[in-house]
């Protein structure tokens, strides 16, 4: 089966919003063997809106429609799958009870957007939205689909796990696909694709896409096979021959960010680690605490900007900063041991380093961040230098921050850039 993935949207077409849409709902799909042939962006106009649709559907055996099913003027996905499937709108009492359950914890009035809302085309299938106002619906001709959702991603995300991958999985069939994602951090890409070398030896009939990212490179292994265990044993055999060749740079697993697998690590040896942070302003601080639980091994975060801060709060001795300058691996070790100190904790992390794009100099550039680390044995520090924006130095060293943390307690030999 083919499929074509149809968002509506003039912050779509006009870069305002990030389309994330397309490319989850083309991840799903391709779980249960149906091959994504074409994605397609178009803004808010009902020609083009129904060209679209005629486009799609005459091409493809599934399509998904995500965006503008809210109650404004500008929402007219309705309208046009009415337009284009030869239906009206009605009342649906199943949607009127989900809105009304929806409102009654918030105390929301009922009014005219509720009602409307409530309007479904009568030709189609309800496709329940169980966090949200506005339902999807299922369109049939023979094995073919046409599903229409919301565009919120989060909604849109629950009605594609819940409902319609359940829904299409039995039509797929064919050939099984496998995949594994493998997260990296601390090697650029060009690195990590020499170290694993030989590519035919490596994957044996497999493939392997590499996706780099500022904080790091996603290793996604595909396998097809019409025998589906067969699939998922050619995976992991490719999976342990990439471990044999890059372990220490892999720290998780599909969706697993590195504070996750750092927060594991802490709450199963009952470690507890406090942060003071210059340069990377509290982001190492609010990447730990995005986790659940997070309170049961973060104890504080301290965003020691100033050199007064510095002293004032982390007890670095003033002299040290005048001699050797507030960037440095001598401060850096002084703030991790610092902030382990006053919050009594176990591990003590800290970064001091140049975000630019202005404060640099020949001798200390912009991106040059010191990572300090001190826990019971021993108080560190390691020198790094980043490219990019502000921002992604930021983000860079705050990553590398959490994966020197992974590798002191996992004793991986820390050779960061």
């Amino acid at each position: 089966m083919t499929a074509e993935i149809l968002t509506i949207g003039d912050e779509l077409i006009i870069g305002q919003v990030v389309n994330t849409n397309q490319a989850y709902i083309a991840e799903q799909l391709n779980l249960i063997n149906i091959r994504v042939a074409r994605m397609t962006s178009v803004g808010d106009v009902m020609d083009v809106i129904l060209e679209a649709f005629r486009t799609a559907w005459s091409a493809h055996d599934v399509v998904i429609v995500t965006g503008g099913l809210g109650p404004t003027h500008d929402d007219i996905t309705k309208k046009a799958v009415c337009a284009f499937f030869d239906s009206d709108l009605v009342s649906n009492d199943a949607v009127r009870r989900h809105i009304q359950e929806l409102w009654k914890p918030r105390n929301m009035p009922w009014t005219p957007s509720s009602e409307e809302q409530t309007m479904v085309p009568r030709k189609a299938e309800l496709v329940e939205n169980p966090v949200g106002t506005a339902a999807g619906f299922l369109f049939r001709d023979g094995a073919k689909r046409f599903i229409v959702l919301p565009g919120v991603p989060y909604e849109m995300k629950e009605m594609i796990d819940r409902s319609v991958i359940p829904h299409l999985a039995p039509l797929a069939g064919g050939m099984a696909i496998r995949h594994r994602t493998l997260r990296t951090t601390g090697i650029a890409e060009s690195m990590l694709a020499e170290r694993l070398g030989d590519i035919d030896t490596l994957l044996q009939g497999g493939s392997l896409a590499f996706l780099p990212a500022p904080t790091g490179v996603r290793l996604r292994i595909t396998v097809l096979d019409r025998d589906p265990e067969t699939a998922e044993q050619r995976v992991r055999e490719i999976e342990e021959r990439i471990r044999a060749r890059a372990e220490k740079f892999i720290y998780g697993i599909e969706r697993e960010e590195l504070e996750d697998v750092i927060g594991r690590i802490l709450s199963e040896r009952h470690l507890t680690i406090a942060v003071a942070e210059s340069c990377t302003g509290g982001m190492i601080l609010h990447k730990l605490t995005n986790v659940s639980g997070s309170s049961a091994y973060v104890e504080r975060g301290v965003v020691a900007y100033s050199n007064r801060s510095k002293t004032e709060l982390l007890g670095v001795p003033d002299e040290l900063i005048r001699v050797h300058g507030a960037v440095s691996g001598e401060v850096a070790q002084a703030m991790a041991a610092g902030i382990r100190r006053v919050a009594g904790t176990d591990i003590g992390l800290s970064t001091t380093g140049i975000a630019g794009p202005t404060g640099g100099t020949e001798e200390k550039p912009v991106g040059l961040v010191w990572v300090g680390y001190a826990d019971a044995a021993a108080s560190i520090s390691v020198k790094m230098q980043f490219g990019g924006s502000r921002g992604i130095i930021k983000e860079r060293a705050s990553q590398a921050a959490l994966e020197l943390v992974r590798r002191r307690i996992l004793s991986i030999a820390v050779d960061l850039p």
